[in-house]
């Protein structure tokens, strides 16, 4: 080997040298390529699913080095290997399949995740971003479509409905901000819902017109098929989802049943003469009320259309792009410059006075624009319907050059709907972050005893629910066996309810750290872990009485209510958590002097907010003075209506208001507290002889508690603070009490 190097080297010069390993190597590499072109584009189901599940692994990580939104880098990954690009994939049934899910599964999720209480504060200002969105690109698209491109009157009709129209691509964005429920978040959803509506109006009506059916029979037929299938959405997919929840527990028996409503709805939504987008849309606005956002459902959910179904869906949509026809025809390249530039700019423009009949902020006006820049299969449905329809023997209303022109804007609309997005989001994010108060929440640490099998995932919900979500605390599940002379059998069936525990809590992405406690007493070994984690608060189950001469409560419960300032909240369900429909509470007088009063109505605003459902207080006078502002300050997309109840042997009362999928609270006190009251010792027979059919929850509020142990809760105001000005909040003008107490 070496007398060869040095007879090439004595021969050849440097240039030589150099022309003779490029030849080689060229050569080679089109040997090569000769060798593996015939195993492209992969057809093989298998090898089609490994480089998709390589894209969606790799992706990210590469395009997040360089500051690009990984759904930038889906798209033009989806360039890269489709058949306009090295042709490695076939873009076969799989694409066309899990692409449509996967924009179903966008809609799906911007309407489960949205905020229906933020929705009907804002409705007003959607339906005016959504006619601005909508009338702006349709009046200019027309004047485009017919003097600048020289289209005929229905192709510029279409042309108009594409760009009017839009797709919430760039909404996965928002939800890695946390800001699904941000009101500018929320008037953009409803924005988009109205301009799709009526684009796919009229596009309903271009297709009838140029077929030659455009008479009153199809427009009647048409709104009765859209009345029908709204009826049954909204009127049967609530009491099918209450019904099933209600008889099924098991997380994936629903997450099954909720892709069937999904699916069902879309197909139902394409049967009606609309999309399947719009179906899906509706079908998780009515599904939102009974799914949580911190349930493990939710977490499934999402975990599924992220991970699998969203970038199915981007990688298609780059696989339809050819970026060649702008090189092969100088006339595609003008209606490709024309079309994306008009999109752009009248998107952009919608936003902007969006942003000055509103009043908005400018990071909120680039959310705005983020979020309704983007087109994609709703403009590729349009578009097909124009290619398919044929106004003379061989020539269809949309040509090729347009096409191309509609699939390039998407490409280059998801772009910068992606950016701009996340460029929003992130200003957004910081700003909220520094405006928000720090230590309020920091010794928040709830405790969780476990005992009976049957209300594990039960009490770990709760928990969940009443769980500061920017909490960085991890929950405490504690399982006591008592040293008996039968603890390993104790010991075993403690571990499966840990484990079962452990499951929910990592189900929901929450963190629960899980102990298993012997000691020769309950009460006393639960003591101790409390002050050992420094738990906040505990959470435990209501015993089931077995002998006459145990308590309602239980002896555990009974002792530690003596042994414990700390609050201590008592549950019983008899449905699951997210089929509750409405939150009964009952304060008792003078409750808003204890320690504890806005911790207890913390977590029920959060477990009310959760939920999505309306919470009835009934409480004096006084007491609804500082709970009214509290809740309207802290949570103010949460449902509330108040009701006085000055005398505490009243209770049976609020037993008219009562149903059996509402949830009984009870505010109650330590014997000896400033709220505790005679008719207190009357209570458990009132609740086993009224209140046995209904699920309840009894909270006794922290005590006593000293200043620097109950930091994250608010100091008591002074008399005056609470009459005059509760929390020292903003003073409203008439007209904002007039309208909060309307709203309420």
């Amino acid at each position: 080997m070496k007398v060869v190097f040095a007879v090439v080297k004595k021969h050849l010069s440097g240039d030589k040298l150099l022309f003779l390993l490029y030849f080689c190597t060229k050569y080679a590499t089109m040997s090569i390529l000769n060798d593996i072109t015939h195993l492209f584009p992969i057809t093989n189901p298998t090898w089609i699913f490994l480089v998709v599940l390589v894209i969606i692994l790799f992706a990210p990580l590469v395009f997040n080095r360089i500051r690009v939104p990984h759904l930038v880098g889906m798209i033009l990954a989806g360039v890269f290997v489709g058949e306009h690009g090295l042709n490695i994939l076939a873009r076969d049934s799989s694409f066309e399949l899990f692409g449509k899910m996967g924009l179903y599964y966008i809609m799906f999720l911007a309407s489960l995740e949205m905020d229906m209480e933020g929705l009907k504060k804002n409705r007003t200002r959607g339906v005016v971003f959504g006619l601005i969105t909508f009338a702006i690109p349709f009046i200019i698209g027309l004047g485009v479509g017919q003097w600048v491109l020289g289209f005929r009157w229905e192709a510029s009709l279409l042309l108009s409905c594409i760009l009017a129209s839009h797709t919430l691509v760039a909404y996965p964005v928002v939800g890695r901000y946390g800001l699904s429920r941000h009101d500018c978040v929320t008037i953009a959803i409803a924005g988009t819902m109205l301009a799709l509506l009526m684009a796919l109006f009229t596009l309903a009506g271009i297709s009838a017109s140029a077929k030659g059916d455009i008479s009153a029979r199809f427009w009647v037929g048409f709104a009765l098929k859209c009345a029908a299938y709204s009826f049954f959405i909204f009127f049967c997919y609530p009491r099918l989802t209450r019904a099933f929840f209600k008889k099924y527990s098991d997380n994936v028996t629903q997450f099954t049943f909720v892709l069937v409503l999904l699916v069902l709805s879309a197909a139902l939504s394409e049967a009606a003469g609309l999309e399947g987008l719009f179906g899906a849309f509706l079908a998780g606005l009515v599904l939102n009320r009974y799914i949580p956002r911190v349930s493990p459902l939710m977490n499934r959910i999402e975990f599924v259309g992220n991970a699998l179904f969203i970038p199915y869906f981007l990688i298609s949509v780059g696989m339809l792009i050819n970026v060649r026809t702008l090189f092969d025809h100088r006339e595609a390249i003008v209606v490709v410059l024309v079309i994306v530039v008009t999109a752009t700019l009248t998107k952009w423009m919608a936003a902007w006075a969006t942003q000055q009949v509103l009043r908005m902020k400018c990071a909120e006006r680039e959310m705005l624009f983020g979020l309704s820049n983007a087109h994609a299969a709703g403009a590729l449905a349009m578009i097909m319907v124009g290619t398919q329809l044929e106004i003379a023997p061989g020539v269809y209303l949309i040509g090729d050059d347009v096409l191309n022109g509609i699939v390039l804007m998407i490409l280059v609309s998801c772009v910068i709907s992606s950016i701009v997005t996340d460029k929003a989001a992130r200003k957004i994010a910081i700003s909220e972050t520094s405006a928000q108060t720090s230590g309020k929440e920091a010794n928040e640490r709830i405790m969780v005893a476990l005992n009976n099998p049957d209300s594990v995932e039960q009490l770990i919900d709760t928990a969940i629910m009443m769980r500061n979500p920017k909490s960085q605390k991890e929950m405490i599940a504690l399982q006591v066996c008592l040293d008996n002379g039968n603890v390993e059998q104790q010991l075993k069936l403690g571990k499966q309810n840990l484990e079962r525990a452990a499951k929910a809590a990592a189900a929901a992405d929450m963190q629960l750290s899980t102990y298993n406690r012997v000691g020769v007493n309950v009460v006393g070994s639960i003591m101790h872990s409390m002050k050992e984690f420094e738990a906040s608060e505990l959470i435990l189950g209501l015993h089931h009485k077995r002998k006459l001469t145990e308590s309602y409560l239980g002896n555990v419960a009974s002792e530690l209510l003596d042994r414990t300032n700390r609050q201590v909240i008592i549950v019983n369900y008899l449905m699951p958590v997210n089929v509750v429909h409405r939150i009964i509470v009952a304060v008792p007088e003078r409750a808003e002097l204890e320690a504890g009063f806005y911790q207890w109505l913390e977590r029920i605003s959060r477990m009310g907010e959760q939920l999505g459902c309306r919470i009835d207080f009934h409480a004096h006078p006084d007491t609804i003075r500082l709970i009214r502002p509290y809740v309207q300050m802290n949570h103010p997309s949460t449902r509330t209506s108040y009701a006085e109840l000055e005398d505490w042997n009243d209770l049976l009362i609020v037993t008219r208001h009562l149903s059996y999928d509402h949830l009984f609270v009870l505010i109650s006190a330590r014997r000896g507290g400033i709220s505790w009251q005679p008719a207190f010792d009357n209570l458990p027979t009132q609740l086993m002889r009224h209140f046995s059919n209904n699920s309840l929850m009894i909270i006794y509020p922290e005590q006593f508690g000293q200043a620097h142990e109950l930091s994250y809760v608010q100091p008591l105001p002074t008399y005056n603070q609470m009459f005059e000005n509760p929390f020292h909040l903003k003073t409203k003008t008439s007209k904002e009490q007039t309208d909060g107490e309307q709203m309420d």
